[in-house]
């Protein structure tokens, strides 16, 4: 009877009582030094997020119901205009029409819209940065009916393709989609 209430030694092999606990406190005492990094880490790393102020300028929306055909507007994008036209179908074909040989900066018209009626144009002038006219309907438009530049005289089509002057591009276009039929969204 003494015999079976003596403590039994412990097996080869089996796990003691105090290395399950040490096991086991190590386990904890790392993932709350890695949660503790962290949370320190964090505010570093989010401070690399751009702000929110420029995040509300980083896109445009733009309602297209109130333009007509042959008439544009105006919207501020990353602190420059962007020219939103809603072009007439004589426009669309003059700018279709034009050979490729002609033009200082080859694009054809339809790599240049996403819709044949939108053309949404950075309106900043190649040559030195200008603000070309043409968005008004009494602005000078120059020969080829889209956007004139009269600091030097660069003339842009209804595409906003360079056909004469110092200018050496096309007027840019944004990155824009459409989110509906009747909105654009820039940026």
């Amino acid at each position: 009877m003494a015999d079976s209430l003596a403590p039994t030694a412990p097996q080869h092999g089996a796990p003691q009582d105090g290395e399950t606990r040490r096991d086991f406190l190590q386990l904890v005492a790392g993932s709350f030094a890695a949660v503790g990094v962290g949370a320190m880490v964090w505010p570093f790393i989010n401070s690399m997020n751009p702000a929110k102020d420029v995040l509300a300028v980083s896109t445009t929306d733009v309602d297209l119901k109130p333009i007509a055909a042959g008439a544009a507007i105006t919207v501020v994008w990353r602190g420059k205009p962007v020219f939103v036209r809603s072009r007439t179908e004589a426009e669309i074909k003059a700018a279709r029409d034009v050979p490729m040989s002609e033009l200082k900066d080859p694009q054809a018209d339809q790599d240049r819209v996403k819709k044949d009626q939108w053309l949404v144009l950075i309106g900043i002038c190649t040559h030195l940065g200008c603000i070309p006219l043409g968005q008004k309907a009494t602005d000078e438009r120059g020969p080829f009916g889209g956007y004139f530049c009269p600091c030097h005289g660069s003339a842009y089509d209804t595409s906003g393709r360079v056909r004469q002057g110092p200018a050496p591009l096309n007027l840019p276009v944004p990155t824009y989609a459409f989110t509906s039929d009747t909105q654009i969204r820039i940026g």
